[in-house]
């Protein structure tokens, strides 16, 4: 385990933009804004998405589309350094009409409605490669 304390120093309401991309949206906030870690949860519906799988098997990700407006049931994720840029890492639960859902990592979906409350932390975090996941990581001082 790895950790270190964060302080959340500005905490902020959105709402996102109707055809604008969650994720994107999310990232453009973060830069317009200089936040560089954080943590965020959101709701709201999607004309659309495509949500990634992450085969652990593999080590790679596998998309699939989502073609039809869902609602945001659930959406969470934080916000960290990824080669220097601000990356949103977005989990989202979708349903359809019947309620029945799909869930995964937000790589994008097209906003019909969306309200994000985002809570910013005053040092960044910077995500690494990580030997035994192949995955980028949040690098953290304490633990091993």
């Amino acid at each position: 385990m790895q950790y270190r304390e964060v302080q959340t120093d500005r905490s902020y309401v959105i709402r996102l933009t109707h055809g604008g991309d969650w994720r994107g949206q999310l990232e453009d906030f973060a830069e317009d804004t200089n936040i560089e870690a954080g943590w965020f949860v959101g709701l709201g519906a999607v004309k659309e998405a495509e949500l990634w799988y992450y085969d652990q098997s593999v080590g790679k990700y596998e998309p699939f589309d989502v073609n039809e407006p869902m609602e945001v049931a659930s959406c969470m994720g934080n916000l960290s350094l990824l080669d220097g840029a601000v990356f949103a890492h977005t989990h989202a639960v979708l349903s359809d009409p019947a309620g029945r859902s799909v869930a995964g990592h937000l790589n994008r979906a097209e906003v019909f409605a969306g309200e994000v409350i985002l809570h910013a932390f005053e040092e960044p975090i910077e995500r690494v490669p990580d030997a035994d996941t192949d995955l980028d990581l949040w690098d953290l001082p304490h633990g091993g």
